[in-house]
């Protein structure tokens, strides 16, 4: 028990890392992207490129560019992680709901999966680094609750577009559309997971290797390949959702193994 302890602990810290510099790493191309517009959210939508997809509003990028930054060195030292963790988290729930909403309302297109729920997943996720004893049990609650709504979301998503997502896996691995099935139902699972409590420690974990593995196989060589706006901000976005659900691991019980009491969130 003892080496699972700090196993957890050790992959926990990891985890925290990579996620305060994904969220660093999208405060500075906000900050670098202020003046640079996108129209990938539609035509009639000019956006900052990069999570959260702002308004192309140069004084609000600087502000929200700025605070991201802040928000993710304060992540990553203990006397500041329980502010940095609220207030970021605070923030992407604004901004995927005050400016993405609006632009995408239908609930089961695509785009709503990508556009409104990942800067609320990466917000849920920094909720949950303090662990219970750093936040309020009913925001913990909520957290894993809307982890669990966009995960589910997520897994639709993959479904939705099929031909597009098997499009994306390299031509070096077989069985595109195996995979692309696979790891819809694999998102499905999870949220079911974190919404009933059963197993979702070990479900952070998965989900976390997966991002790992989308990271290294699909988004670095894109980066790599034509390294635009669009491409560096979904690296920072599957290196932070990689490292956020393996930073809340450790944090999280399952109904049916409390073994690692609160002791093991104070690391």
């Amino acid at each position: 028990m003892e080496s699972t302890v700090t196993w957890l602990i050790m992959l926990g810290r990891f985890g925290r890392v990579l996620f305060s510099l994904a969220i660093i790493g999208i405060g500075v191309e906000t900050l670098i992207c202020s003046y640079v517009s996108s129209h990938s959210l539609g035509p009639h939508y000019k956006v900052v490129p990069v999570i959260p997809w702002l308004p192309a509003v140069p004084s609000l990028a600087y502000f929200v560019g700025a605070i991201l930054v802040l928000c993710g060195a304060g992540l990553l030292f203990q006397r500041t992680l329980v502010v940095s963790s609220i207030t970021l988290g605070g923030l992407m729930l604004i901004c995927g709901l005050a400016f993405d909403v609006p632009r995408r309302p239908d609930l089961m297109s695509a785009e709503w999966r990508t556009n409104v729920l990942e800067p609320i997943a990466i917000g849920s996720l920094a909720w949950l680094a303090p662990g219970l004893g750093g936040i309020p049990r009913w925001l913990h609650r909520a957290s894993r609750y809307l982890l669990a709504f966009a995960l589910i979301v997520f897994g639709i998503g993959h479904f939705q577009v099929l031909t597009f997502i098997a499009s994306m896996v390299p031509g070096w691995i077989p069985w595109h559309w195996f995979w692309t099935v696979f790891f819809g139902v694999a998102f499905i699972s999870a949220g079911v997971s974190f919404a009933t409590g059963f197993l979702q420690r070990w479900t952070a974990l998965g989900v976390g290797l997966m991002f790992a593995i989308w990271t290294v196989t699909i988004h670095l060589p894109a980066l790599i390949a034509s390294p635009d706006p669009d491409k560096w901000s979904d690296v920072f976005i599957v290196v932070a959702l990689w490292g956020g659900f393996w930073m809340v691991s450790r944090n999280l019980r399952d109904r049916r193994d409390l073994s690692l009491g609160s002791d093991s969130n104070r690391a």
